[in-house]
């Protein structure tokens, strides 16, 4: 079919992918000029804390309030607020160029609001998972997990693909394995952190929503559920 030359031949980012990039750089380009010293005076310089305080995810917090029963809406903002607040700039970057890279391919496949479905579903589990099985103090912080759900999108749509050309359909994992080498590897010399239960957890999120979310995924899942 003929194209026009007016049209790019790269297609652009979708528009939720550059809203998310945009608020999580947003967020650490405050805290980094206020760390800085550029804006905000003196009482500048704690504004990271006061942030991880106010929206980084708690595991404590989170044993306090299945213990009580007790859900407070600012305690429960965590669980979508805490992939905005990092550590360090370069945290905020390493994270954010993933979530435009991932985002571009998986934005290509599945709807823009199916895809804040999967980043904010593989926070949340991720964050629960943080919560249930660690006894970690330091509080969950970070776009990771749900970077690592759109991974698990990645992963299941290679595994589909590579499944209908006859390739070992093992190969779609070999992204998440190398992560999960290297996060291994991290822990091992500069000393072990929880947070890979949370970005397992995105990832396995991604993963098993991704028939739910892609145009006629779930029929042609039932599909070979009935040929197997």
């Amino acid at each position: 079919m003929y194209q026009s030359g007016q049209e790019s031949p790269i297609n652009p980012l979708p528009t939720v992918v550059l809203l998310l990039f945009a608020g999580i750089m947003a967020m650490e380009v405050v805290l980094s000029l206020g760390s800085w010293g550029v804006v905000g005076g003196p009482q500048a310089i704690g504004w990271r804390l006061t942030a991880i305080q106010r929206f980084a995810f708690s595991g404590e917090i989170f044993d306090w309030m299945v213990e009580n029963r007790r859900f407070p809406a600012e305690h429960l903002l965590r669980f979508v607020t805490y992939p905005f607040v990092h550590p360090a700039f370069t945290s905020a970057l390493f994270s954010g160029v993933m979530l435009l890279a991932l985002g571009k391919w998986v934005g290509e496949v599945i709807h823009g609001l199916a895809l804040i479905v999967v980043f904010f579903a593989s926070a949340i589990v991720g964050a629960v998972a943080y919560g249930f099985f660690t006894e970690d103090p330091m509080p969950l912080m970070g776009a990771f997990p749900p970077v690592y759900g759109l991974i698990g999108v990645f992963t299941h749509l290679m595994w589909i693909r590579l499944g209908q050309i006859g390739q070992k359909q093992a190969r779609a994992f070999t992204l998440i394995g190398m992560l999960m080498a290297l996060q291994l590897l991290f822990g091992l010399m500069f000393g072990a952190h929880s947070d890979w239960v949370a970005d397992l957890a995105g990832f396995v999120t991604g993963f098993v929503l991704t028939p739910l979310l892609v145009p006629g995924g779930f029929a042609a899942l039932l599909a070979r559920l009935r040929r197997e």
